[in-house]
């Protein structure tokens, strides 16, 4: 088996494994997990897509079975860099497998500046929050709290990255109105299963969004 061959296998094993987990995840979880598939490559592409050309500090949220984590690594993005949660005790220990030396927490995002407190990340020091949580499947009291508790972790010029199912925003424009905040819909996965929005939210007081 020559060397193409031996990286294609190990793909297809890797994939076998990740896609295996998430089921499992999935059917203990349905409503937690709130996807139907792993996310694509080009749904991470887009994604990481927006990350700050200088990007410092980064957490993940929702990580899955870590499509996202994998690409900013290859984006070349340090794995001190990185604080990543994952609520799922199944696609916790994945990702603990899959990325030594990445800070990798089982945990809420709606403690997400107690934990970042914890893992002393300071107030308005993040350059991006990139996030895989289901928020459609969440309470609308619940999305608010994540938002609240992303945008105080986040520097005044950083971007939260969030993909959703639809084209809609799953923060409202009226909402986003009263916490001074923008956001942009910045690209499309139609080949993801199910295909995927991508959106980028700053405060209003930040630059422009490139």
């Amino acid at each position: 088996m020559d060397e193409m061959a031996r990286s294609n296998a190990a793909t297809s094993r890797d994939f076998l494994q990740h896609l295996a987990t998430f089921l499992r995840a999935w059917m203990s979880d349905p409503l937690g997990v709130a996807a139907v598939s792993p996310s694509g490559r080009q749904l991470a592409g887009l994604m990481i897509r927006e990350l700050p050309a200088t990007s410092g500090a980064v957490v993940e949220l929702g990580a899955g079975t870590g499509v996202f984590t994998q690409a900013m690594l290859e984006a070349g993005l340090a794995r001190e860099q990185l604080l990543v949660l994952e609520l799922n005790p199944t696609m916790h220990r994945l990702l603990k497998q899959r990325f030594p030396g990445v800070r990798t927490l089982c945990a809420d995002a709606r403690n997400l500046c107690e934990i970042a407190r914890q893992q002393a990340v300071a107030m308005g020091s993040v350059d991006a929050v990139v996030s895989g949580l289901g928020l459609l499947s969440m309470s609308p009291s619940m999305r608010r709290t994540i938002l609240d508790q992303v945008f105080e972790l986040l520097s005044p010029v950083g971007r939260f990255i969030q993909f959703t199912y639809g084209p809609l925003s799953p923060y409202p424009q009226t909402l986003l109105c009263r916490c001074g905040l923008r956001v942009q819909r910045v690209g499309f996965a139609w080949r993801n299963v199910p295909p995927a929005s991508v959106f980028v939210y700053q405060r209003e007081s930040s630059d422009a969004m490139a």
